[in-house]
């Protein structure tokens, strides 16, 4: 999968972030293609809190264990 972010609080301000089949993953900067939609979400990340609207998954709550403060647009693509 795929995650194309467009946000404040990640490395780049326009990302792709590669998950392969093993677990690993690695982001490039800006829109690496080809990209074939599979969903929207937006994430605010604050101190240890993440919430997640996803258009297909609906809503989500996640702690983390680092703070962070992080507002993205994503993209996610196969």
């Amino acid at each position: 999968m795929k995650y194309i972010e467009f946000g404040l609080g990640n490395t780049w301000l326009i990302r792709t972030e590669t998950e392969l089949e093993d677990g690993t993953e690695y982001e490039e900067k800006g829109i690496k293609g080809p990209v074939k939609f599979h969903s929207f979400y937006i994430r605010f990340w604050i101190g240890k809190t993440v919430f997640i609207l996803d258009l297909r998954e609906g809503i989500k709550h996640v702690k983390k264990s680092r703070k962070e403060f992080k507002f993205i647009l994503g993209l996610i693509s196969y």
